[in-house]
């Protein structure tokens, strides 16, 4: 069963809000990476079969409080990110070391809001986003395993202008590596293990001069396929995801708190997708956010539509 997994599923968006109201003023903080959150945690190995396909997600993000290096409450409010994202998938015939070799480009379009109990709304924004291409992605498959290593980069093709409240964009350039692993646990292929790992290597913002922080995400899942009817094949389980800033911010206007508090993100959750063909993908997945650090804390829900051509 392969689920959303039409690409690499490592579709980028930068679409946050990156103002955060605390103590009074409206401070620039770097409190996410540019990767939504688990998109890739169920089949993170599989790559489609040869030729093109298209994949529909709607990732929508809500957090109602923003937390401190200790996990204390430093404000509360409300931040939603909405990501529209479409993605275009080519896998050829031909194999590279034994590999599946395909590529992909995924253009979004976001909307973004931030408001606080205090202030009230405070910025919001929305348009086409950062878009994200994978010029190199392999796929190794075996009768109890599915691998891919991907290298692929976000471009700042999103709004962003620095002291704007309307930015959809990051302003900078990111470089990825990752990688997915789907593991059977059975011989018929109904119970699988999946993990996503992908670090993010940013550059430094254009008009600012901020460096941002590096960050490392980890999406993961286990998950169960079983036939409901003659036709369909529905596949659940749980999921999670977690995000860690493993670097400094740095840059003229960054000061020694801002530089030296570091996020992380911790989610558990639920996964399902629904095979209606052989090329015809839908799925659903929801995650609660939990012990979050220096960043919004809250929930996301996504909705996938996947086709192959």
């Amino acid at each position: 069963m392969r689920g959303n997994d039409i690409g690499p599923r490592i579709l980028l968006a930068t679409a946050w809000a990156i103002c955060i109201l605390l103590q009074g003023e409206a401070t620039r903080a770097q409190v996410r990476g540019v990767y939504p959150l688990g998109m890739s945690a169920t089949n993170s190995g599989v790559t489609p079969e040869p030729g093109f396909s298209y994949s529909n997600l709607l990732a929508i993000y809500s957090r109602d409080k923003f937390v401190g290096t200790d996990g204390e409450v430093l404000a509360t409010g409300q931040q939603s990110v909405v990501m529209d994202l479409n993605s275009f998938v080519w896998v050829s015939k031909q194999r590279i070391l034994g590999a599946k070799f395909s590529m992909s480009a995924t253009l979004p379009i976001a909307n973004n809001s931030l408001t606080s109990d205090v202030e009230g709304a405070i910025s919001g924004g929305e348009g086409f986003a950062d878009s994200y291409y994978q010029p190199f992605i392999l796929g190794w498959d075996t009768k109890r395993a599915a691998v891919r290593a991907v290298y692929g980069f976000l471009a700042p093709t999103g709004k962003f202008k620095n002291g704007a409240s309307d930015n959809v964009g990051s302003g900078y350039w990111t470089h990825a590596l990752s990688s997915g692993q789907t593991f059977y646990l059975t011989e018929n292929k109904a119970t699988s293990v999946s993990a996503f790992q992908m670090y993010e290597i940013h550059t430094h913002q254009a008009e600012t001069k901020i460096h941002p922080g590096q960050t490392l995400n980890l999406d993961y899942s286990v998950m169960h396929a079983f036939p409901v009817g003659d036709a369909l094949r529905l596949q659940v389980g749980l999921a999670g995801y977690h995000q860690w800033q493993l670097t400094h911010k740095s840059g003229p206007t960054v000061t020694p708190e801002q530089a030296s508090a570091r996020y992380k993100v911790n989610a558990l959750g639920v996964a399902s997708n629904v095979n209606l063909t052989s090329k015809l993908n839908v799925g659903f997945k929801y995650f609660q956010e939990f012990a979050n650090r220096s960043t919004f804390q809250g929930h996301s829900i996504q909705f996938s539509g996947s086709i192959r051509f």
